[in-house]
């Protein structure tokens, strides 16, 4: 299960990359045509539009993934290990209300717009809608994952916290936590050595 789940992100991180190329093509594509050839690609403004918000909506999917969205902490991180439970299993709940709501609208949208087409490419705008389809669910799976850790105790307590307040914390807590790994093998390595002796 965990190589699809990986291979799914995998994926995901492609398809951001593939839309992000594409609209450097498309966006610069038509500068040089227009300035150059007093010409251009008439569907490159609609297109680099759609290919922005799949970007931004998978792009939030891959961070949700890896609890790297910013946040506010500094109540959450002073709160008991019981507060830090409370507000995280509250704080999940309340997301996949959004979620669901995301996904009832994004549905709605979809099927109001599967007929209508986009003036410059004549693409049906269910999929410009689609994306929003995508995810909810997909993160209503990894917040039921998430919330299934919490209430089954799978998770270790500075996990409780899946926010930051700056990337400068969140780099600093990686390499505390490098560093509190390192020191384990090393003190695992002389308990080894000393029953060796």
């Amino acid at each position: 299960m965990r190589k699809i789940v990986d291979g799914y992100f995998h994926l995901l991180k492609m398809l951001i990359a593939l839309c992000l190329a594409a609209m450097v093509v498309l966006v610069f594509g038509n500068v040089v045509l227009r300035y150059a050839f007093n010409s251009g690609i008439p569907v490159s403004e609609e297109i680099s539009r759609w290919f922005f918000v799949w970007l931004t909506f998978l792009g939030a999917l891959v961070g949700m993934k890896e609890h790297g969205h910013l946040g506010v902490d500094s109540l959450v991180a002073r709160l008991p290990l019981g507060g830090k439970k409370f507000c995280l299993i509250l704080s999940q709940i309340l997301i996949l209300g959004v979620l669901w709501m995301l996904f009832d609208g994004s549905l709605e949208q979809t099927k109001i717009n599967l007929d209508v087409q986009a003036p410059a490419s004549g693409i049906s705008m269910a999929w410009f809608y689609g994306v929003g389809l995508i995810f909810s669910v997909t993160g209503a799976g990894i917040v039921l994952y998430d919330l299934y850790r919490v209430l089954a105790g799978k998770l270790q307590d500075h996990e409780l916290v899946m926010v930051t307040e700056s990337e400068e914390a969140a780099d600093l807590a990686a390499i505390q936590d490098e560093i509190a790994r390192e020191k384990e093998r090393e003190s695992a390595m002389q308990a080894a050595a000393r029953g060796k002796s």
